[in-house]
């Protein structure tokens, strides 16, 4: 059964997307950096459900339950009911945060306490097939691996206890636990590497950053201080890259993992989509990555404009003939010819997919599309 995970943009949201893929295949993997931009990413979600032929399984892990949220389990409840027996869907929603439950009981919702677990609570949804636990005692990562029958097709082959334990002790400010130091820099590591290396949305991202977690975690596993985890990163994040990299073509070695990447990453159509007029366009790239990656795609000839749009509504556009003060100017920026900057009327964007609803209506109204993409022509290996 095809596996979709929609999971929290932290340690704890990666940690638990790494115990995931260490006990199934996941198909798609979704981060959520922001509470209030899960009902609308859960919605989109329900939406492709809703018209799915074939039952899949629904994982959300580390999410804070908000109205909007809440409002949505219910019409998935509604929605898989509707559904014929043999094609219905699996929802599994694993939560720890106390507000959670505050937002459930004001919706209608009463949380019953497991009489077998401290702390931890289940929801009805009036459907079989979904499953609410809000556990406030573990973390979300611990919750995976404790839950893992809900959703898994095997046992992990990987020790994941280190994992587990340093997660658990950072995330929930265990101070007082041997496993905290360690987990404080497992968390210096995540943040360091998840968005300036490989992005979110390219298909190597949960690869490249489970490997990290998992690669740190042995170390941790055998002993290694928190000093040791820091001066290991490097080697941690080469030797993962090194794997990824392995048939990529014109790599060249001399360079930094970093410069590596970027070259396999503007070979990818994967982090942008063409708009109208040939701009490529990016969502939430870190910002090194998105000049390092854009030249490479305009040096290439593959466009002459990009813009990046972040979720708090800013945009950076880069060109090579001068248009990108241009496109700024129409969402009340300004800057450089080549290098300029606008924000979003909204204020915010939530997906790719947002970001394109909002941009291409001010940047080309009533364009037709050109007859070849900058991408669709992409005929050279894809990473």
């Amino acid at each position: 059964m095809r596996l979709i995970q929609i999971t929290h943009h932290d340690l704890d949201g990666y940690g638990a997307a790494t115990v995931a893929a260490a006990c199934a295949a996941v198909e798609r993997v979704v981060h959520v950096p922001r509470y209030s931009d899960v009902g609308p990413v859960f919605e989109d979600e329900t939406k492709r459900l809703a018209r799915a032929g074939e039952s899949e399984i629904l994982l959300m892990t580390d999410l804070g339950l908000e109205e909007q949220t809440i409002a949505g389990l219910k019409k998935f409840a509604a929605m898989n009911r509707r559904r014929e027996d043999g094609r219905k869907h699996r929802l599994v929603v694993l939560d720890h945060h106390a507000s959670s439950l505050d937002q459930l009981r004001r919706q209608g919702l009463e949380p019953v306490a497991d009489p077998e677990r401290a702390g931890l609570s289940r929801i009805d949804l009036g459907d079989p097939d979904c499953t609410l636990l809000i556990d406030e005692n573990v973390c979300a990562t611990r919750m995976t691996f404790d839950h893992r029958a809900l959703f898994a097709t095997h046992e992990p082959e990987t020790d994941l206890s280190a994992l587990l334990a340093a997660i658990d002790a950072v995330d929930l400010w265990r101070k007082d636990s041997p496993a905290f130091p360690g987990g404080l820099a497992l968390d210096e590591l995540f943040w360091e590497s998840v968005s300036s290396f490989v992005p979110v949305g390219h298909p190597w991202h949960e690869t490249f950053m489970a490997g990290l977690l998992l690669a740190a975690a042995v170390a941790l596993r055998e002993g290694a201080s928190p000093a040791d985890l820091e001066r290991r990163a490097l080697s941690f994040r080469t030797d993962v890259a090194e794997t990824l990299l392995r048939d990529a073509p014109d790599d060249d070695r001399a360079l930094t993992t970093r410069m590596r990447l970027a070259r396999a990453l503007a070979c990818s159509d994967a982090l942008f989509r063409p708009l109208k007029d040939g701009t490529l366009l990016s969502f939430a790239l870190d910002s090194g990555t998105f000049q390092r990656v854009s030249d490479l795609i305009m040096d290439a000839g593959r466009a002459k404009r990009v813009v990046n749009v972040q979720r708090m509504g800013t945009l950076s556009f880069r060109s090579n003939d001068g248009t990108a003060l241009d496109g700024a100017r129409l969402f009340r920026g300004g800057g450089h010819r080549d290098a300029a900057g606008g924000r979003l009327q909204s204020g915010s964007a939530f997906s790719m997919a947002d970001a394109i609803a909002q941009v291409e209506p001010v940047l080309n109204p009533d364009k037709p599309p050109e007859a070849d993409s900058p991408f669709a022509a992409l005929k050279n290996w894809k990473a």
